[in-house]
């Protein structure tokens, strides 16, 4: 086993002596590190807070999720659970594990909000968030602890880059038209996109081990077969980016939603925002063909690239023609 990863086995066996009552408490954080809670949470803050911090936090976790995925098919390591009958799988992944996502998309979302809020007890509670997510991962056994401090590490470094770095940018696209700020999100994302799909390109003659696929599929039964190679991550996060970025584009051109309201208008924003969400999400992917599979692909990403517009731009046109904003 790699060094780099074999140091953390006694450490998740001492995690998990500690008792079985803590999976439930662990799956809550992990639950907080998920596409499911992002998709319900994330537009919260645009909708309802403040739209530089939705804005923020939306790119901000796309972007970190795309390195995220490039980097993971770039090392190639295996989770606990692969390679050791030694750790208990709580839970299950089909990617590869290092950098753990769950820690470094933590403290880029979170590290973003406690950045904004200048109250003492967010940020404490921001830290705390980002502390239990990232231990969550290697009691679970899906993840060693150089996978969360390696997440914690490139994390950080896209959270000073955002911190550093966004009003610059945001001055300098200011100045352009909305048609040339469409034109520079275009070919960025062209870019993540190629930084994603280069790491598969690279590593396409690396085999998974026979032994990895055996012991994950029998630590936890019946669950997904393990398919650390698959590029529907990178689509999906990649056109997000891009759908939310574009959103963005339009709604500050268009100037006309504030998020400020009454508790009733919020609710009913929330609540229609949402069915929008679910029938963009779940609809689309029932509708739409995954065969053959570049067509799939192409529908894949017009699917996240319309939930990511609809967060950003079509909701809050809605909201305000409904009279919710």
């Amino acid at each position: 086993m790699n060094p780099i990863l074999e140091w953390g086995i006694p450490v998740i066996q001492w995690m998990q002596s500690l008792g079985t009552w803590l999976a439930p408490v662990m799956q809550f954080f992990t639950f907080l590190g998920t596409e499911d809670f992002y998709l319900l949470i994330l537009p919260i803050f645009l909708w309802w807070v403040d739209i530089g911090l939705g804005i923020r936090v939306g790119l901000g976790l796309l972007l970190s999720a795309i390195i995220n995925a490039a980097l993971k098919i770039h090392f190639g390591l295996p989770r606990p659970y692969w390679v050791s009958d030694e750790i208990r799988a709580f839970s299950s992944e089909t990617s590869f594990g290092l950098p753990s996502g769950h820690a470094q998309n933590a403290i880029v979302l979170w590290g973003l909000v406690a950045a904004w809020s200048r109250k003492w007890w967010i940020r404490t509670l921001m830290v705390f968030l980002i502390f239990m997510i990232s231990i969550s991962r290697n009691y679970l056994g899906v993840h060693f602890p150089a996978d969360s401090i390696a997440g914690l590490l490139v994390g950080g470094l896209i959270l000073w880059a955002f911190i550093r770095f966004w009003e610059p940018i945001k001055n300098q696209l200011r100045d352009l038209s909305t048609g040339r700020q469409i034109l520079l999100v275009a070919l960025a994302a062209l870019l993540l996109l190629g930084l994603g799909l280069g790491s598969l390109y690279v590593t396409r003659e690396r085999a998974i081990p026979t032994a990895w696929i055996d012991q994950a599929a029998a630590a936890v039964e019946e669950s997904d077969p393990i398919d650390p190679t698959s590029a529907d991550a990178i689509i999906a996060n990649v056109a997000t980016f891009f759908g939310i970025s574009v959103g963005a584009i339009l709604l500050l051109d268009w100037g006309q939603f504030k998020p400020e309201g009454t508790w009733g208008q919020l609710i009913g924003r929330y609540i229609l925002g949402l069915i929008g969400l679910i029938l963009l999400f779940f609809g689309l992917r029932v509708l739409l063909p995954t065969e053959p599979e570049l067509l799939g692909a192409i529908f894949r990403f017009v699917r996240y690239a319309l939930v990511g517009l609809w967060v950003a731009y079509l909701a809050p046109r809605l909201f305000v023609k409904m009279r919710l904003a």
